[in-house]
């Protein structure tokens, strides 16, 4: 008997170790294993404390807060769910059971949404489903603390408003202060896990852009008056489904309108989006008479690396070319795709000799470092180059024909020049000299 459980032992390890989480940083998966096991022990915790006074209401309350959230997962699969990072309604239907319901509520909650959402949405490796139920249902603990320690009311007696229980003020106030709370710990505890992943992610992008805030305090407001409304009266459930719906396409419309900026293969803004934001910027600069370099990036013979290894090796190495652009540039330049293997800069406060170190940097560093294209480990890399072509705002600009076009053909030119010049390097052009540096030369 013994010996048929090792059998069966071995016989699993295999699949077990091609699990997508070990390719993560060991770091990361530390980190994960870390927070699902302190899910899964707050779990117990709250089971062995939950009240029983109330039972019925508070099942049925959950019951139908669970109905919500599966309507909701089927409105958003008739859309589909994205990639990556995803703004949701689901916080509108979880803060009322953080809050008015016992705290085992809320931890068990997202399993029963993202179980859901493998289901009928789209399936993704477990690992992630399992590390984001955890986070949200880590997150719903918080606010049903942080709630309760502000109105000082016992777990499960959360509807006590007017007599015997805190002013509407307060406990409006704490709700608030709650959802709060769910969003700094769910934030706290998924930006690491992003960052492991994709370095090149910055916080400013997933978190601070103007249109994530408004959407972020949106979704706040509605939850917080959602919950009141159901401390009410529970009928308030279906009043409120109708303005989650239109919450929920609200923000389906705001990405599709960044979606429709951005390049799909590499993540960069796409060429229309990068030529109107990047005039903008030139004509500030021609206004403000203040230095910026624009850059035009090419792959180095990237046509043999598709006939060699296939178009989606060269998508594969599209991407990296473009994680390695977001990496050594600074957060207020622009970086697009200006299709096929091009890519473009703009580098504002940038004058020649600035511009001309930034591209350098990164022609060396792709130069230098070799790209997986497959998935097959054994396969060897491939090793690409590129050739840049920088143009520099001067005087000769500043009289009138300070245009974006204009700097895209002196940049064309210099790049022109570099190719013939042997490819892998950066030329430079201003409006009093051309100078660049052969790879010869870095060696």
């Amino acid at each position: 008997m013994r010996s048929k459980r090792r059998k069966r032992v071995r016989e699993h390890k295999p699949a077990v170790l091609r699990w997508p989480i070990w390719q993560l940083p060991r770091w990361l998966v530390a980190f994960i294993i870390a927070v699902t096991a302190v899910y899964v022990a707050a779990i117990g915790v709250a089971l062995m404390a939950v009240p029983q006074h109330d039972l019925l209401h508070n099942l049925l309350l959950c019951g139908a807060l669970l109905l919500c959230t599966a309507a909701t997962v089927e409105l958003t699969k008739r859309v589909g769910e994205n990639a990556g990072v995803i703004k949701d309604v689901y916080g509108v239907w979880e803060l009322p059971a953080a809050v008015l319901l016992p705290p085992v509520y809320a931890l068990v909650m997202p399993i029963f949404r993202f179980t859901l959402t493998q289901m009928r949405i789209r399936r993704v490796p477990l690992h992630r489903r399992v590390y984001s139920a955890a986070v949200l249902g880590l997150s719903n603990a918080s606010a049903s603390i942080v709630f309760h320690a502000i109105t000082g009311q016992g777990f499960g007696t959360a509807t006590r408003l007017g007599p015997g229980g805190p002013s509407a003020a307060i406990w409006v106030s704490a709700v608030a202060v709650a959802a709060m709370a769910m969003w700094a710990v769910n934030t706290s505890l998924v930006f690491p896990a992003i960052k492991g992943a994709d370095p090149t992610v910055s916080i400013r992008e997933l978190y601070l852009a103007r249109e994530r805030v408004q959407n972020d305090v949106a979704e706040l407001c509605v939850a917080v008056l959602v919950t009141l409304g159901i401390a009410i009266t529970p009928v308030t459930i279906i009043l409120a489904f109708p303005f989650v719906t239109l919450l929920q396409r609200s923000f389906r419309h705001v990405h599709l309108v960044n979606a429709s900026r951005v390049d799909s293969k590499t993540g960069l803004l796409n060429a229309g989006t990068w030529e109107r934001e990047a005039a903008s910027e030139v004509a500030r600069a021609v206004r403000t008479h203040t230095p910026l370099a624009v850059a035009l990036i090419d792959i180095d013979h990237f046509k043999a690396v598709n006939d060699s290894f296939g178009h989606l090796a060269g998508d594969k190495a599209l991407r990296e070319v473009a994680r390695t652009l977001t990496m050594f540039l600074r957060e207020y330049d622009l970086v697009g795709r200006f299709g096929g293997e091009e890519f473009a800069l703009l580098l504002p406060q940038a004058k020649a000799v600035d511009a001309f170190r930034i591209a350098e940097r990164i022609r060396a560093h792709i130069s230098a470092t070799p790209i997986d294209v497959h998935d097959d480990p054994n396969t060897e890399p491939v090793h690409l180059s590129i050739s840049i072509g920088v143009a520099a705002l001067g005087a000769r600009w500043d009289s009138g024909t300070g245009q974006l076009t204009d700097l895209l053909a002196a940049a064309d030119g210099a790049l022109y020049q570099a190719k013939q010049d042997g490819r892998d390097q950066v030329c430079v052009i201003t409006e009093s000299t051309t100078f660049g540096l052969r790879k010869e030369a870095t060696n």
